[in-house]
């Protein structure tokens, strides 16, 4: 007799293979979701395995389209970056592949969830607070490469001592930079509401413009050029640091892009409160809490303060980097007249004066000396 229906995240692996026949001997009945983020993937083999082990529904889902717009996009909206370095490419493909594993497990009747991700790791969280947010009446029966469109990402064996060198032949979206092309890559990259709505090659006079066709063309561009590689430490949210290989080409050319549109069109206060905000998004991401009402709020204070960032960027992409090459805007904040040095504009120099004796107050006050205040602190 069936303990009840598992819908499992499947990727065709042996691990998740191992964990279908454990389900069914457990008596369960299975059904396999492979989620289609963009990953190099033989969807129909995946299947025929899934089947011949024992799965009684096999789903092949094709959320490419939605993990960029509704994911990728809020992501680049807010610069969003873990501990200065990581563009969260894993982070934001977990709630984007729940999202589609709970609504399966919901229209089958499904009273359990299962999934992959070890223990020790993020995923795991991710992926069930995202299913819990989704779906609180669920059970998850818990047990690394991780591929998709905005990244690779590559952890454990060799690469658990930090001192390693990472092999030669390790990465798979990007080329040596050594090995690169000779010449540069020049794009223009239009925005609106702070997210890409064309990219044009200005060599091949080619554009794209639907958001897939967007992404995947700056991947193509920017793993050519070995662009987006990095090689960290972090600390993961179950509080040990560890340490993981990135591949970003595409999220690396998007966020230098938008930060330079960011900064041409957004006030400077507003920017500041929203730097912050997109330190604090980046580690809800990070940390698994897409779907809680605090990020939600934070993407909303996020997606207002994007409404003017529009405008184009010209940019180089060449041997591992992204250079700005020039930038114009309709909600442009730059003035031209007041800034140039040749011509006085409203701007009357005499100010500074004043402006810079107000400044000085507080350091031409008597200071503590500072072997005094060492002491103190200790």
């Amino acid at each position: 007799m069936s303990k009840g229906t598992v819908v499992l995240a499947y990727s065709g692996g042996l691990d998740t293979s191992c964990i279908l026949v454990w389900l069914k001997e457990q008596g369960y009945d299975v059904i396999t979701f492979l989620a289609n983020v963009g990953q190099d993937e033989d969807f129909k083999a995946a299947k025929d395995k899934a089947e011949t082990l024992g799965a009684k529904k096999v789903f092949i889902e094709d959320v490419r389209a939605e993990f960029v717009e509704d994911f990728i996009w809020p992501a680049l909206q807010a610069n969003a970056i873990y501990e200065d370095r990581y563009l969260l490419g894993t982070a934001i493909a977990r709630p984007c592949i729940a999202r589609k594993l709970v609504e399966i497990a919901r229209r089958e009747g499904a009273q359990f969830i299962s999934h992959g991700a070890t223990g020790k790791g993020n995923d795991q969280i991710r992926f069930e607070l995202s299913c819990y947010a989704l779906y609180p009446e669920v059970k998850v029966p818990p047990w690394s490469m991780d591929a998709n469109l905005m990244h690779i990402s590559y952890e454990s064996g060799i690469l658990e001592n930090p001192k390693q060198h990472a092999p030669a032949d390790l990465y798979m979206m990007t080329k040596n930079p050594e090995d690169s092309p000779n010449s540069a890559d020049v794009l223009e990259i239009e925005f609106k509401n702070g997210v890409p709505i064309k990219v044009v090659d200005v060599k091949q006079g080619t554009s794209k413009s639907s958001p897939l066709d967007i992404f995947s063309y700056l991947n193509l561009i920017g793993g050519n050029h070995g662009v987006g590689r990095i090689d960290i430490v972090e600390n993961r949210f179950i509080g040990m640091k560890s340490r993981g290989i990135y591949e970003t080409p595409g999220g690396t050319i998007l966020l230098k892009a938008h930060l330079d549109i960011e900064t041409f069109t957004m006030d400077k206060e507003v920017r500041r409160i929203k730097q912050g905000l997109g330190i604090k998004f980046s580690e809800l991401v990070y940390n698994g809490f897409w779907y809680s009402p605090e990020c939600e709020f934070v993407r909303h204070c996020i997606n207002k303060s994007q409404e003017n960032v529009e405008g184009k960027v010209q940019l180089s992409i060449f041997k591992g980097q992204v250079y700005i090459l020039g930038r114009e805007s309709p909600k442009s904040l730059y003035n031209e007249e007041l800034v140039s040095m040749d011509v006085q504009g409203d701007y009357d120099p005499c100010d500074a004066s004043g402006f810079i004796r107000i400044n000085a107050v507080r350091l031409a006050s008597p200071q503590p000396a500072q072997s005094s205040l060492s002491m103190e602190l200790f």
